[in-house]
């Protein structure tokens, strides 16, 4: 009986992998935080707006810049694997 060792994965491993796996997560992450550096420098003109109102509208666009890149990962994969691949066969 051989025993192998067994290797732990990195983060950093993992966060490669999931981008070989899925290249629109990296873009979806690059969109985070876009729109979170933006959020920070227009923090100091928002006139009168409240907070938590700001904190709330900033949370919104995230969400919506990371969903629509997942979104479009998964439409590309679905379109490669239904539509393309017909095509080859």
């Amino acid at each position: 009986m051989v025993n192998h060792p067994v290797i732990e994965e990195g983060s950093g491993d993992k966060l490669a992998r999931k981008a070989r796996e899925s290249p629109f997560m990296p873009i979806g992450l690059a969109g985070l935080l876009l729109v979170c550096g933006i959020g920070a420098y227009k923090y100091r003109n928002r006139q009168g707006m409240s907070t938590s109102v700001f904190l709330m509208q900033l949370r919104v666009a995230a969400q919506g810049t990371v969903v629509g890149a997942l979104s479009l990962g998964l439409a590309y994969t679905m379109a490669n694997e239904y539509i393309f691949k017909k095509k080859e066969e």
